[in-house]
């Protein structure tokens, strides 16, 4: 609807009315509206005196009607609002529903829908556009943004970005995540800094600040989603649907006091949900979870204290600094409570002023992971060389030397024939009798002691000892809990002169040995039963 009027100024009478046409559509005259006090305040010049030789000049006024302005306006922002680049209203023709969760058709990217509830045939109306555009404009590092609402009359639904690690509630409950707390306090920075900027938002407020709807991308960052839902809700007069006590665990006192104003929500209603998210990022549990009660006893304690019932968390739990950001921030009167810009300052003090964000967690844990595995890497290369030298004296032991460094080394060991050798038997005498009055470990602890005394003194001669292991007696083992090796449990005891090594003198070499042994056993003293003698019998064969 459209008002024209063509004016004309004389010197005399001044703005004296031409024509005047209301309703570009009918033509229809209505010159008895029009007087010249109508546009006298509108247009009034000193310069238009002169504006042609006679001093008259006229003027053409176009006024508009207000109600169709703004169902034209209405018109134009639902039309521009559901094609091109600025499009947020959509079908189901722009969704692939197939697949779980839906793909959206224009870009290829994986979305999530979120239901509204509603009652008969839903139509976006013109105030919740203008809440949607609202929302749309919105963009952060930490707010998930809104795709558009899907104005599907059976199935209205907020569509927003997929996050693909699931929401915060779903990652803290599953265990096989580790989550140590500079990852924990990268997740809650993000939540922080998403908060105070939403904050700052002529949204101002969420309303429904849980940890269900705080979801977490592939990059591990944070995002605040499910804002803006009480204004959207009041503009298109959807009721809200009714909470369970277990979903009213997140709520601030005063809010579950006063439903009315939980409908809206308040900025410290925020900050005491997020109070209550930073409980369950530090003990990994549910809110109160420490608590023996059910989610009705405790919201009727929260809303009628004393006593005052907030959750329990161990000193232990987190740093000092945390938890007491976390106890401010459940504060029972609101007006106690930081906002988050208080919030983010008490953050940056408790991350010593760095930005931290997942990335930077990230490096320094592989940081930290490298040095960590530089330490153990050099510690287990010790303990193999220290297993190595064990092996090596353990095969020196039980072979020849020529024949272990061509073990070692993967060389075939050829048999090898030696014509002129001397050989060594010896035994404890009465070795039974001895053994029967003895306790195992004390027989260990004689031999022990007696072949290292055996083994020190043949180091002198240009034999090889050979192990019982040979015999059909021998037993070999290796004894750590003695700090020695104990190499032939049995008292046969076997020693070759001029094998592997060819000498001339190997029968004087293993006599001279036989006798240096039976001194040396004549001198030995058993622990355990020091009057008892230890005597040798001793057998060589030559040839």
């Amino acid at each position: 609807m459209y008002t024209y009027a063509l004016l004309d100024w004389r010197t005399d009478v001044g703005w004296q009315p031409i024509l005047a046409v209301v309703n570009a559509r009918y033509q229809q005259p209505l010159v008895q509206q029009l007087t010249p006090m109508t546009f006298l305040n509108i247009l009034e010049a000193p310069d238009l005196l002169s504006c042609d030789d006679d001093g008259d000049c006229p003027a053409l006024f176009v006024t508009f009607n207000r109600d169709d302005i703004i169902k034209k306006r209405k018109r134009l922002i639902k039309k521009r609002m559901s094609k091109g680049p600025y499009k947020i209203i959509l079908t189901t023709s722009d969704f692939v529903f197939p697949q779980v969760p839906p793909v959206d058709s224009r870009t290829g990217d994986l979305v999530q829908l979120k239901e509204l509830p509603f009652q008969g045939t839903f139509e976006v109306k013109s105030k919740a556009m203008d809440v949607l555009v609202t929302i749309h404009g919105l963009r952060h590092e930490n707010l998930n943004p809104l795709i558009g609402c899907l104005n599907e009359p059976t199935r209205p639904c907020l569509v927003s970005e997929y996050c693909s690690r699931g929401s915060l509630e779903d990652v803290l409950v599953q265990d096989e995540i580790k989550l140590d707390w500079s990852f924990r306090l990268s997740l809650l920075t993000d939540l922080v800094r998403g908060m105070r900027y939403l904050h700052s938002t002529p949204i101002r407020v969420h309303g429904y600040l849980t940890s269900r709807n705080c979801v977490i991308d592939a990059r591990w960052v944070l995002k605040v989603t499910d804002y803006g839902l009480p204004a959207f809700y009041e503009a298109q007069n959807i009721v809200p649907p009714v909470k369970t006590a277990r979903d009213l665990l997140w709520s601030a006192p005063e809010l579950l006091r006063y439903p009315n104003l939980r409908k809206k929500g308040t900025q410290t209603g925020d900050v005491y949900s997020f109070g209550i998210i930073m409980q369950e990022v530090v003990v990994r549990g549910e809110p109160f979870c420490m608590l023996a009660l059910s989610p009705e006893d405790i919201i009727e304690k929260v809303m009628k204290p004393p006593p005052l019932i907030r959750p329990s968390v161990s000193k232990g739990a987190a740093p000092p600094e945390a938890i007491n950001i976390m106890r401010q921030c459940w504060a029972e009167t609101a007006e106690m409570r930081p906002d988050f810009d208080d919030v983010h300052d008490l953050f940056k003090k408790l991350n010593h002023g760095r930005k931290v964000n997942f990335v930077d967690t990230m490096f320094q844990m592989l940081e930290k992971y490298s040095n960590n595995l530089e330490e153990l890497i050099r510690e287990r290369t010790e303990q193999l060389d220290m297993e190595k030298k064990k092996t090596e004296q353990l095969l020196n032991r039980m072979l020849p030397s020529s024949v272990a460094e061509k073990l070692k080394l993967g060389m075939p060991v050829d048999p090898e024939e030696f014509r002129e050798v001397t050989i060594y038997f010896s035994d404890i005498v009465g070795f039974t009798t001895i053994s029967a009055s003895s306790t195992p470990f004390q027989v260990v602890d004689l031999l022990n002691d007696l072949y290292t005394c055996f083994d020190d003194t043949i180091n002198a001669y240009t034999v090889y000892k050979k192990n019982a292991l040979l015999q059909a007696s021998g037993i070999f083992t290796e004894i750590k809990y003695f700090q020695a090796q104990v190499e032939t449990i049995g008292d046969a005891y076997m020693v070759v002169g001029g094998c592997p090594v060819r000498i001339p003198d190997h029968a004087a070499q293993v006599a001279t040995m036989a006798l240096d042994l039976l001194h040396q056993s004549g001198k030995f003293k058993l622990k355990h039963l020091p009057e008892t003698p230890l005597r040798l019998r001793i057998g060589l064969h030559t040839g």
